[in-house]
C-alpha cells in the first residue's frame, strides 16, 4: 500500500498535467512507486478536515506541489486527497486556483531555475550579447520560463523543434529569437564552442545540454531541470574549468516552506497572467490519457489544467 500522506483532507478542484504525470499515467516511466496510487503531482482545492495542521481551517484555499505526491502517495487526480498539512501552502493572493495549477510544478520549476540563475549573478542587460536560452521552449516549463524571463527584461532565446508552428506563440510570450532545436542537438565534435549564452534553462538534457554548456559564456550558469531528450550528458569538464561555467541542478520535489513561499511570491508579481491564460488549456479527468500521450510526444503547447469538476 502507498505510504500514508497525512491527515489533512482536501477537496481537489484543479490539478495539472506535467511531463512526469504523462509518464505516470501511460506507465512509460517508473514514477508510481507502489500501487494502488492516484497520480497527479499538483493540486489546488479547499480544506475539508485540517487534521494535524493548525495552519488551516475548513474552507481555506490551498495548493500543494511536489513532496512525492502522485508518486509515493496519492495525488491530484481525484476529487479528494489526504495530504500532510504541513506541506500545504495558502493559495497566493492575486492568483486563482485555476491559475495556480496553470503554473503548477512546471511554472514553479521555471521560477526556481530563474532564481538559481539570479543567485549566481545573472541580471538583465541591454547588451544584445546577454542572452538566456530556453530549451524545449514550447512545452509547459519552457513556455513559463520564456514568459518569466521576458517580463524581467531578459533577452530570451527559445529553442524548439516546432519553429514554424510555435514561432509566433513564443514571440508573443516574449522570446527575442526562436531557433530550431537541431542547432543545439546535433553533435559538433568540438569540446568548446563560441561563447553566446549568459544563462540557460534546459528542459531537455542529453546532447542539447552538452551543447549549451559548450556555448555558455565565462562564469555563466545553466539550470538543468528536465530530461525530455535523455538522461545522458556527453560533455567534458572544459566548460567548468576553463570558463567557470556553473551547472545548477533544479528540483521542485522537496523545497522547504521558505523557498516555496519565495517562489510563489515572485510568480504572483512577475508572471503576466494574461500570457498565462493564453498558454493554458483546461481538460477533464476523462481526457488525461489522451493528453498524456500527447505531452510525451511533444505535441502539447504550454500548460494543461485538469478540472476535477468537469
Amino acid at each position: 500500500m502507498p505510504a500514508p500522506a497525512g491527515n489533512t483532507l482536501v477537496r481537489v478542484n484543479y490539478s495539472s498535467l506535467n511531463y512526469k504525470d504523462g509518464l505516470a499515467v501511460t506507465g512509460k516511466g517508473k514514477i508510481l512507486r507502489q500501487l494502488p496510487i492516484v497520480p497527479g503531482i499538483d493540486l489546488a482545492g479547499e480544506v475539508l478536515e485540517p487534521g494535524e495542521s493548525d495552519r488551516f481551517k475548513r474552507g481555506d484555499e490551498v495548493i500543494l506541489t511536489g513532496w512525492g505526491m502522485g508518486e509515493e502517495f496519492s495525488g491530484g487526480y481525484a476529487s479528494m486527497a489526504r495530504v500532510n498539512g504541513m506541506r500545504l501552502l495558502p493559495l497566493p493572493a492575486g492568483i486563482t486556483a485555476l491559475q495556480a495549477m496553470a503554473i503548477g510544478t512546471a511554472g514553479f520549476t521555471a521560477m526556481l531555475s530563474l532564481l538559481a540563475l539570479e543567485d549566481h549573478g545573472l541580471t538583465p542587460s541591454a547588451e544584445s550579447q546577454n542572452e538566456v536560452v530556453v530549451t524545449g521552449a514550447a512545452g509547459g516549463l519552457g513556455s513559463m520560463a520564456i514568459a518569466l524571463l521576458a517580463e524581467q527584461g531578459y533577452r530570451a532565446v527559445a529553442s524548439t523543434g516546432r519553429t514554424e508552428e510555435e514561432g509566433d506563440y513564443l514571440r508573443y510570450l516574449g522570446a527575442s529569437e526562436v531557433i530550431h532545436r537541431r542547432v543545439l542537438s546535433e553533435p559538433t565534435g568540438k569540446l568548446l564552442e563560441s561563447e553566446r549564452w549568459s544563462g540557460a534553462i534546459d528542459t531537455v538534457g542529453g546532447e542539447t545540454l552538452a551543447c549549451v554548456l559548450r556555448q555558455t559564456r565565462s562564469h555563466g550558469s545553466v539550470a538543468a531541470c528536465g530530461l525530455a531528450g535523455g538522461m545522458e550528458l556527453p560533455t567534458t569538464v572544459l566548460p567548468f574549468i576553463l570558463r567557470g561555467v556553473n551547472l545548477l541542478g533544479i528540483t521542485a520535489v522537496k523545497c522547504d516552506r521558505e523557498l516555496c513561499e519565495r517562489v510563489w511570491r515572485r510568480l504572483a508579481t512577475d508572471l503576466d497572467m494574461e500570457k498565462l491564460d493564453t498558454m493554458t488549456q483546461v481538460i477533464s479527468l476523462h481526457d488525461i490519457l489522451r493528453a498524456s500521450e500527447e505531452i510525451l510526444a511533444g505535441q502539447v503547447r504550454g500548460r494543461i489544467v485538469v478540472d476535477l469538476n468537469l
